[in-house]
């Protein structure tokens, strides 16, 4: 189901490529977040 325009992104976890958990929460009234995903030759996806 798609965002509508002001509306939260719900919270996720990632792992970062230290191998760390990112939460999407942690930067929630901190910063703005830009998220791109590049599937790579030696991604699993």
């Amino acid at each position: 189901m798609p965002l509508t325009v002001g509306q939260l992104a719900p919270d996720f976890i990632l792992k970062s490529h230290s191998g760390q958990s990112v939460r999407l929460s942690d930067y929630r009234g901190r910063c703005n977040v830009v998220m791109a995903f590049f599937p790579l030759a030696w991604t699993p996806v």
